[in-house]
């Protein structure tokens, strides 16, 4: 039975809001200050749910892409990205690690969701935007990390005994 107390839950969506922060601030002020490409996550989430369930309502794309940054990508964090981690390789650093989540969410993003979803092509034809948009999930993807790090926030399995 997996035990998640009120405290480590709020750690972990704590975390996924200031995740989110970074990731729109990079990818939304930071990266055009810059000369570089803007990000759309809200376009994208839009697409896909205009795709998924054929409409995109007022605020609708807004509200997903919170509640992603929010919960479901710090949740992946949380509950399959580390432990998997530290079954495996227990010695890695949790950064290399959320390197390597922040990969795996732009896959999901670029790939899963921008081309299989929405018909748009791989990785956005590896324009600009790809580009920002990979360092903006391994931002994203380090910020979750290292507050749920730096607050102890660890998922435990309790085993009970059956008769």
């Amino acid at each position: 039975m997996m035990t998640l107390d009120r405290n480590t839950a709020i750690t972990v969506i704590t975390a996924g809001a200031f995740a989110t922060i970074a990731f729109d601030a990079f990818g939304q002020a930071i990266s055009p200050l810059f000369g570089f490409a803007k990000l759309a996550p809200v376009g994208l989430a839009g697409a896909s749910l205009k795709a998924i369930f054929g409409a995109n309502p007022a605020g609708a794309a807004h509200l997903l892409h919170f509640v992603t940054g929010l919960v479901f990508y710090a949740v992946g964090w949380f509950a399959i990205a580390r432990p998997l981690q530290r079954a495996i390789l227990p010695n890695l650093h949790w950064a290399l690690t959320a390197v390597a989540y922040g990969v795996a969410l732009w896959v999901f993003a670029l790939y899963v969701m921008a081309h299989l979803v929405t018909g748009n092509a791989p990785f956005l034809g590896f324009t600009g935007i790809t580009w920002v948009a990979l360092w903006g999930h391994i931002v994203y993807a380090l910020v979750a990390a290292w507050i749920m790090e730096a607050r102890g926030a660890v998922l435990t399995f309790n085993r009970t005994a059956t008769a």
